[in-house]
């Protein structure tokens, strides 16, 4: 058992990890910020057990974190915490820059004294989580290895390949003791509101016009959320130092194939307003919409022995169920700013 810091723990993945963790034992602390995409009831699950934590601070706020980690001890840091919407980073880039890229630099550094401070101890882990979307776009054949080159396209992914970049710096350097993920497309419960399949799900459950972008022939490898947390779990405890693993899910899907899926599933637990894929509309694509993503996940099969255990159709069966199930949680976020409202188009 460990106790994990992990930033970003109000958030969608992050949450989903806050929850595995505490289950299986370990100690948490959550920090987050609480901007718009986070809510706290994400963890409320786990929030009455002695196992978890809660800092609210930011983590460009050097002074906190330096607080943060000499109150809590932490055994191992999970660095979550990032603004994560293609669209808003199209929109206003400014927080993406600063967030992911500042932010990180700020963590890593109250990590590296912290770390130095207490002799630098074998056990502790700086694992830091992103995304595919920092090796670019592929054509239709071939999948994304730790070797891809980096080749982002937007601001969202151009700041995450930053902060990879640091993170690896400061291993080499200082020889902090860090372990790299990327991932695929996460979808799941706890998903917040402007992401495509909450979008799909909210839009055919109101009976609006269900929006896709360009032609809807953008391929992405879903993952779902748990089985990511899972993955992340495992990369924290036995990857090796220095290296990073590439997370999918081995369920490639164009996005109007997957919208369509979740339109049947729609059919069927709500028959009365069949058939959902006729409020299906194809909309303007986003500036530098990447046309296709996969994750080879050789590495983490091979050395760690992890794979994902749900399908897509298992996955957004369950997606499906939870949304419908749970009002309470999303109709609040339909609020917040931003949400409901096209993106992306600046």
């Amino acid at each position: 058992m460990k106790k994990i810091l992990i930033t970003g723990g109000a958030g969608f993945i992050g949450s989903a990890v806050v929850r595995l963790a505490v289950a299986r034992g370990h100690a948490v602390v959550n920090l987050d910020s609480l901007t718009y995409a986070a809510n706290l009831e994400n963890v409320a699950p786990v929030a009455a057990s002695p196992l978890y934590a809660f800092e609210h601070a930011d983590i460009r706020d050097r002074a906190a974190l330096d607080r943060i980690l000499a109150t809590h001890r932490p055994d191992a840091i999970m660095h979550l915490a990032a603004e994560s919407h293609v669209d808003r980073s199209i929109d206003g880039p400014g927080a993406f820059i600063d967030t992911n890229i500042r932010g990180t630099y700020a963590l890593l550094e109250a990590a590296r004294a912290w770390w130095t401070q207490q002799g630098r101890p074998e056990g502790f882990r700086f694992h830091h989580v992103s995304t595919d979307e920092v090796f670019g776009s592929l054509g239709p054949e071939g999948k994304f290895t730790e070797e891809t080159p980096y080749d982002p396209r937007s601001p969202y992914s151009a700041s995450k390949a930053a902060s990879d970049h640091l993170v690896r710096a400061w291993h080499e350097t200082y020889g902090l003791p860090v372990v790299l993920s990327n991932c695929s497309n996460n979808y799941g419960p706890y998903h917040f509101p402007e992401k495509l399949v909450p979008v799909v799900i909210l839009k055919a459950l109101a009976g609006e016009a269900i929006p896709v972008y360009g032609d809807g022939g953008n391929v992405r490898d879903w993952l779902y959320v748990e089985d990511h947390a899972d993955a992340l779990l495992t990369v924290l405890e036995r990857g090796e130092l220095g290296r990073s693993y590439n997370i999918g899910g081995e369920n490639e899907a164009t996005n109007l194939d997957l919208v369509r899926v979740i339109c049947a599933l729609m059919d069927e637990r709500r028959p009365e307003a069949a058939p959902h894929d006729r409020l299906i509309t194809l909309v303007p694509d986003r500036p530098g919409h990447d046309r296709r993503y996969a994750i080879d996940p050789a590495r983490i099969r091979g050395e760690l022995g992890w794979r994902p255990s749900v399908t897509v159709e298992e996955g957004l069966a369950r997606t499906v169920d939870w949304y419908l199930g749970n009002e309470d949680w999303w109709r609040p976020l339909l609020a917040r700013e931003g949400v409901g409202r096209r993106l992306g188009t600046a």
